[in-house]
């Protein structure tokens, strides 16, 4: 499963697909992956999954605390 995490938190940040293998780094001026119309969604869903992933901890730091009780 810690995979697949990883695997999704690397496709919402758009990483994926971007790293060059076997020397194909190519010539010429290239664009960054952030200058499409695309960027804000990325960063919005990025933002959305840290939100979710704080929550869930802070919820599970208080559920263990109130059953410790």
């Amino acid at each position: 499963m810690g995979l697949s995490v990883l695997d999704l938190v690397l496709w919402i940040f758009g990483i994926r697909g971007h790293i060059p293998r076997d020397g194909a780094f190519g010539g010429g001026p290239h664009h960054s992956s952030l200058s499409g119309s695309n960027s804000l969604m990325r960063v919005f869903a990025a933002a959305v999954f840290a939100v979710a992933l704080l929550s869930l901890a802070i919820w599970a730091a208080v559920w263990l605390a109130i059953r410790l009780l």
